[in-house]
């Protein structure tokens, strides 16, 4: 049986027995989570979360870059759509990792992570503490911060995952 088949009869189970077709658009605990692609780290996972309650954006490290900015763009526009905007009362946290595989782009190809990252190579790349969760997760906390369009009225947190030993540390407190 290949996987794809695997993962039709897992669908099948989950909607004969989990699915909820009541479940909202919107994040019922108006909570979005930035997080890396790496399996390791799924946040529903390691937070823990309930389906619903947190939309969930994932991207190469788990990087503020442009493309998130975009999707953010998109998501308000759907969220005032929905009947709640995003903004005052809503959470943001960025969620890096240890042992994140970006540090092999970083050394391996690093014009093409730059090309990711929205910065020029050199100087304006290793300034993003690439191969550092506990400095990018800040860095990426402050530019949101720093953002008027993005920090409207959002708590923005900063959180590392260790996948040495499974715990989350707030490393930036929500503000």
């Amino acid at each position: 049986m290949d996987f794809i088949t695997t993962l039709t009869r897992r669908n099948a189970e989950f909607a004969a027995t989990a699915f909820s077709a009541g479940l909202k658009i919107l994040p019922s605990q108006r909570t979005l989570i930035l997080g890396c692609v790496d399996p390791r780290v799924d946040p529903m996972e390691v937070l823990k979360l309930a389906p619903g309650e947190a939309a969930i954006i994932r991207n190469v490290g788990g990087r503020v870059n442009p493309a998130l900015l975009e999707t953010m763009d998109i998501l308000r526009t759907v969220s005032r759509a929905g009947g709640a905007a995003i903004g005052e009362g809503w959470n943001f946290i960025v969620l890096h990792h240890t042992k994140c595989g970006i540090a092999g782009c970083y050394h391996h190809a690093p014009a093409l992570l730059a090309q990711h990252m929205g910065v020029a190579e050199g100087e304006a790349l290793d300034a993003l503490a690439v191969t550092d969760p506990y400095a990018s997760v800040a860095i990426d906390v402050a530019a949101l911060r720093a953002n008027p369009g993005f920090a409207d009225g959002i708590s923005i947190t900063g959180m590392v995952y260790d996948v040495d030993t499974g715990l989350v540390e707030t490393v930036v407190p929500a503000a």
